[in-house]
């Protein structure tokens, strides 16, 4: 009967122990990962779940892609979220997300110097780099074809309009490339909307075919496919520095992004998205990225790229991120109506 007795009271410790145990257990291996879906270069994120483990013991595990495909994830997981953070792309993609209540709010203390455009200000994103619009050229073929003919490289995007450009320019459809619908709004903010759509009629004309990405651009000209294309400045650099005859423009008024990151709303490691932020908002996370990709930082001590012009010295256009946000789906259904649905 003691022995019972004994035996009865010391069960339900050893249980309450093991529950206690489990769930320590439990939230200690959490503590030691992070889930991330990069819309990055697969070179860039290699490098952050480097750093990133050598720097806090986290673990990444990550799944890489396009900006797009990245937020149609984090949109249809939203009952069971997979991922805890989401980084890279454009914040015009984040802004949807965030206003469908996928994103965790989170004011990062390493944010406080930064430019208030870099800052969501109801906190559910975050800026952390910028990049720029511009035209890769091959030299080669340009000097063979173009120059003969009295044409000098472009300084503004309507000198693309120029018929002896003809199927030698390519550049992103806007209905599937976050760079072509930033490209188009470009348009539509140094134009206005009705000489905008004036515009891309007549670009079109020039154009040989439309890739589905702005990073699919580069290596057809690159390689002397194609004489022009725009893509971003930061992927066209990196092509310069491997060797291929290629040179760089930007256009005056030229668009630029934000590169964004942010936690998504129910993941299992949010404390670790928080510190991930946080990590990438210092200055050595910052110069080692703009080493790695050729991106401008937001941090204002983190110098421009190398070999590139310094962003104070880029003619930027007056862009209305929100606005670019709202007036996107019209853009494209009415792009995919009246350009691309017509060649």
């Amino acid at each position: 009967m003691k022995f019972s007795k004994k035996i009865s009271l010391i069960v339900p410790c050893i249980l309450a122990f093991a529950i206690l145990f489990a769930t320590v257990g439990f939230a200690s291996a959490a503590s030691e990962k992070l889930s991330i879906y990069a819309a990055l270069n697969e070179d860039e994120i290699a490098n952050f779940v480097n750093k990133f483990k050598e720097d806090t013991g986290i673990e990444i595990e990550y799944v890489q892609g396009g900006a797009g495909d990245m937020a149609a994830r984090v949109q249809a997981e939203a009952a069971s979220p997979n991922a805890d953070i989401l980084v890279g792309g454009s914040v015009d993609v984040y802004a949807p997300l965030a206003k469908a209540g996928l994103f965790e709010q989170y004011d990062s203390p390493n944010n406080d110097a930064l430019d208030s455009r870099f800052n969501d200000p109801n906190g559910y994103w975050q800026g952390w780099y910028m990049g720029v619009l511009g035209l890769a050229i091959n030299r080669d073929r340009f000097a063979a074809e173009l120059a003969p003919q009295g044409l000098e490289y472009p300084k503004t995007w309507d000198d693309l309009l120029d018929p002896r450009y003809d199927d030698l320019f390519v550049t992103s459809n806007p209905v599937t490339a976050g760079g072509g619908y930033i490209f188009a709004a470009d348009q539509i903010f140094r134009l206005g909307e009705d000489a905008a759509w004036e515009y891309f009629k007549q670009l079109d004309q020039n154009v040989h075919h439309y890739y589905k990405g702005a990073g699919d651009v580069i290596m057809p000209v690159a390689t002397g496919e194609f004489i022009v294309g725009m893509s971003w400045v930061h992927d066209i650099y990196k092509q310069v520095k491997a060797g291929y005859p290629i040179d760089i423009v930007i256009p005056e008024d030229t668009a630029y992004e934000i590169g964004g990151v942010a936690i998504v709303k129910g993941g299992a490691n949010t404390e670790n998205a928080k510190k991930f932020i946080d990590w990438l908002l210092t200055e050595e996370v910052g110069s080692m990225n703009t080493l790695n990709s050729n991106r401008y930082s937001v941090l204002p001590a983190v110098a421009s790229p190398e070999g590139l012009p310094a962003i104070e010295e880029v003619d930027l256009v007056d862009y209305d991120r929100t606005k670019a946000g709202e007036m996107k789906p019209a853009v494209v259904e009415k792009f995919d109506a009246e350009i691309v649905s017509k060649r």
